[in-house]
């Protein structure tokens, strides 16, 4: 039996979310299924060559379920399968992290951003 390559649990769990929209794909998929227009205006600032990649790993992991309805114009839902509604509660810590400290974030990030500026200048 070959040895896992993985360091431990977190460095698996972050090859198959590993990027900056693949935990929001999830979360926003975590809630319902959802049309590609309506994920990619629920995420935001990404760009439609990166979903569409970002969405077909997810899909050839297991973590994403893909519903082509075969209509025109064409008609494509997401959804999380089982495996990904449990890589999905995984994130909720994390998200709630995120929202009960994102004033400190938020100036964390500013001076992160001053300080690239001085670095430049």
């Amino acid at each position: 039996m070959a040895t896992p390559s993985f360091i431990c649990g977190l460095d698996a769990a972050l090859a198959v979310i590993g990027g900056k929209w693949k935990p929001l794909i999830l979360f926003h998929l975590a809630h319902e299924a959802r049309r590609y227009g309506d994920l990619r205006r629920a995420i935001g600032n990404v760009s439609d060559k990166m979903l569409i990649q970002q969405l077909k790993e997810l899909e050839a992991d297991g973590i994403v379920d893909r519903l082509d309805f075969k209509e025109i114009p064409p008609k494509v839902e997401y959804s999380l399968t089982a495996f990904g509604q449990t890589l999905a509660g995984a994130l909720k810590p994390l998200c709630a992290w995120g929202t009960e400290h994102m004033i400190e974030v938020e100036k964390l990030m500013s001076r992160r951003d001053a300080s690239e500026v001085e670095k430049v200048a």
